[in-house]
């Protein structure tokens, strides 16, 4: 068995070699990591590609299916009241174009919300706010540690067993 930089398990390795095989293990683990991330990115956009495909395919067979709708109600107006067959589609007409109305006023009541909405200018702003204390923020004091000479040498050779 030996660790990724070719040396024996158990083989005294200076610090430097110790970090030198961090870094390798560490920017390997990052090259990874980002490999997955694209991977799994690029599953997500296929399923969001195939369903937008699928809405979009029932979107238009529900808007070529609502002619039949309105022929339906129209005989069905007639079928219940007997009435001359052009009043009952002129009756269907009306229906919809109260639908349609409706639908209308929901989206311009919609539609002023969202232009009184200062959304966008208030995540700019707070961006902007949390950049500025980044950038003054300084960072904290670290305690003096003992030179590597000083420390005992069976705590650096413990590091040194524990990373191979």
């Amino acid at each position: 068995m030996s660790a990724p930089d070719g040396s024996p398990v158990g083989a005294e390795r200076s610090i430097g070699q110790l970090f030198a095989s961090a870094t390798t293990e560490l920017s390997a683990l990052v090259h990874d990591e980002i490999a997955l991330a694209k991977a799994q990115l690029k599953q997500d956009v296929k399923r969001g590609a195939a369903s937008g495909g699928a809405f979009s395919a029932a979107g238009v067979v529900f808007v070529f299916s609502l002619p039949m709708l309105n022929f339906a109600l129209a005989y069905g107006i007639r079928t219940w009241s007997h009435w001359n067959l052009a009043v009952c589609f002129l009756l269907s007409f009306a229906a919809n174009v109260l639908v349609a109305g409706v639908l209308a006023l929901i989206g311009i009541v919609f539609a002023k919300k969202a232009q009184k909405s200062k959304g966008p200018q208030k995540v700019a702003a707070s961006m902007k706010e949390s950049a500025g204390v980044l950038q003054n923020a300084k960072p904290h004091p670290r305690p003096e540690r003992p030179a590597l000479e000083e420390r005992a040498p069976e705590a650096i050779e413990a590091v040194a067993r524990s990373s191979s």
